[in-house]
């Protein structure tokens, strides 16, 4: 079974996006769209696409601003759960303390101040290597932890600006975590020596972004916590780039 359809990844991601913060870390997906908004300042804001939006969290923090927002990703199970907040504006899950022993959390989009932010927003299962000819003159795209999950991340970004308007951004964060099982090796863009050099994917990124795209700030680390249990968390830090389509 794919991972990110069970229930554990279902509660884990639920937490993240809408639960406590831990060690001091604050909230990644809201720390996402707070600095795409900053990023945005000035510009058209009508429509965004946050793609690989898991539980829904970075999107509905963009439609505080955005006219509209779609939010895409592959997990069924992860759109269900966006698409349940979205329209009744509660869901629960279960937090797992140890074992079969935890407690059920509920999540309240009220209690976030994203109820209105809920009218301006859909869910949609899809492949972001696959986008249908409707996800198009997007203002924004935010790729959040996507970029290493891709099965062929290079044509991805190639055809990326054909799903944003003229001068639109693209936000991409990850910690490229890379893993043969979501990306063939011989299709990373970075992680490897070339001609006796390292090549990171930050690297791969800017080489396949080029063509179309100049970069408008310097990419900066964006850690994250999530939990697992009472006693164990992943500590990971992303690295968030900006692009402005410019052809």
């Amino acid at each position: 079974m794919n991972v990110y359809e069970t229930d554990e990844l279902l509660g884990q991601y639920l937490g993240f996006h809408f639960g406590d913060s831990h060690f001091g870390v604050g909230n990644y997906p809201a720390r996402c769209a707070g600095i795409c908004q900053e990023l945005m300042a000035g510009r058209d804001k009508k429509r965004a696409l946050d793609l690989g939006c898991a539980v829904g969290r970075t999107g509905f923090e963009l439609a505080r601003v955005f006219g509209e927002v779609v939010g895409v990703d592959l997990s069924r199970r992860f759109i269900d759960a966006a698409t349940t907040l979205q329209k009744t504006g509660e869901i629960d899950y279960f937090r797992r303390d140890e074992g079969e022993l935890g407690e059920r959390v509920t999540v309240s989009l009220e209690a976030l101040d994203l109820a209105r932010a809920a009218e301006k927003i859909s869910f949609a299962t899809g492949d972001a290597s696959q986008l249908g000819s409707e996800h198009v003159n997007y203002d924004l795209i935010f790729a959040g932890n996507l970029i290493d999950r891709l099965r062929d991340p290079g044509a991805f970004l190639e055809g990326i600006h054909r799903h944003l308007a003229p001068h639109g951004t693209l936000v991409i964060s990850s910690p490229y975590t890379l893993m043969d099982e979501f990306t063939p090796i011989g299709n990373w863009i970075g992680g490897y020596q070339r001609n006796g050099s390292p090549c990171t994917v930050y690297q791969g990124m800017k080489e396949r972004l080029s063509q179309h795209f100049e970069e408008i700030q310097p990419p900066q680390d964006v850690p994250f916590v999530i939990r697992e249990t009472r006693r164990k968390y992943q500590h990971t830090i992303a690295e968030l780039s900006a692009w402005r389509r410019v052809r």
